[in-house]
């Protein structure tokens, strides 16, 4: 029986509950109605454990971004855990990886670009949309490529805006080509099928190390080892089972984190 199916009958009425950190408003990942990938992890997670999800929301995306967020919630001790945070993070405790996704290039598959990775010439005769202070940003910093033809996106620091924005401004002709996160779009691209998506490698053609492929995993509070453990052995033991709740979420999945599926 997959993990995400699995109910609480028969629960004791003194089940505890895991406190999760959410934002309340920024789907795919979260929102109040339960309908993030993030969420449907959540539920998942606290399911093995016997226990309920009892939520902490605060926006992620308000003045000192995730960081602020982290140390409003988790770091104050409002709740235990947040469902995705790049695994190794100095900022919080993370369990092992639960799933390993990538940045990707999305443009109309009619345009069929020669496009392999941040060095193919064709990218610097485009209008490139990318999110700002993400690793994308950084990526055509290096390059000069901003500000020339590049087209900036305040998706993570505006509350108010979406991830599908950017996917419509590639469909109104608006950019030529989007830089983004795949798992920001993946639950909006089912919409847009005349897209391509393909994944930006990782490199160092300019030196350093370049990374645009990154393992995510749950994060709770320096020191709370227990909690760690626990949820080490449910990422273990039900691996398959979250990889499914997110390949049906639209997150692209790489590495030993595709699952049986």
């Amino acid at each position: 029986m997959a993990i995400a199916a699995l109910s609480l009958a028969g629960l004791p009425t003194s089940v505890q509950a895991l406190g999760v950190c959410a934002d309340p408003n920024y789907l795919p990942y979260s929102n109040r109605a339960g309908e993030g990938f993030e969420n449907k992890i959540a539920q998942a997670v606290a399911q093995a454990l016997g226990e309920t999800v009892n939520y902490t929301w605060a926006s992620s995306r308000e003045h000192g971004g995730f960081t602020q967020f982290l140390s409003t919630t988790l770091d104050s001790k409002k709740c235990d855990v947040v469902m995705s945070i790049p695994y190794g993070s100095r900022e919080e405790l993370t369990t092992k990886p639960y799933y390993i996704s990538s940045y990707v290039f999305v443009y109309p598959k009619s345009k069929n670009y020669d496009l392999t990775s941040l060095d193919s010439p064709v990218l610097k005769r485009l209008r490139v949309g990318f999110e700002r202070e993400t690793p994308a940003e950084d990526a055509l910093k290096m390059r000069g490529m901003i500000p020339g033809t590049t087209v900036p996106f305040d998706v993570s620091g505006d509350p108010t805006e979406s991830p599908a924005s950017m996917l419509t401004a590639l469909k109104d002709g608006k950019i030529d080509v989007l830089m983004t996160w795949q798992p920001a779009i993946g639950a909006f691209l089912r919409a847009y099928p005349d897209l391509q998506v393909q994944v930006v490698p990782n490199g160092r053609t300019l030196g350093a190390p370049e990374q645009y492929t990154f393992p995510m995993s749950m994060g709770v509070r320096e020191g709370n080892q227990a909690l760690k453990d626990r949820l080490d052995a449910i990422i273990a033991r039900s691996q398959a089972d979250l990889s499914s709740i997110l390949t049906s979420s639209g997150v692209l999945l790489f590495g030993s984190q595709k699952g049986n599926q």
